[in-house]
């Protein structure tokens, strides 16, 4: 199963990433909830946790928005 995190996501972004969590309370939220959210998810694909088809739909929604907004942080 491929990795979602944000390192493996923006490996070019590693020391900027490092950077933001430090500087900006704002983005280590983004950056904590994104990382809940790809664990969440890797653990409904094992079946280790069950959710319904809709509420899987959201929180995918949900994790593509802060990664959005997380790399609109990264290009500044």
């Amino acid at each position: 199963m491929e990795k979602h995190d944000l390192l493996h996501e923006f490996p070019e972004y590693q020391d900027k990433i490092h950077q933001l969590k430090i500087e900006n309370n704002h983005f280590k939220k983004l950056f904590e909830e994104y990382d809940e959210i790809e664990h969440q998810i890797l653990r409904i694909n094992k079946g280790i946790e069950i959710m319904t088809d809709e509420a899987f739909k959201e929180i995918k929604v949900k994790m593509l928005h802060l990664k959005d907004e997380i790399y609109t942080y990264l290009k500044k």
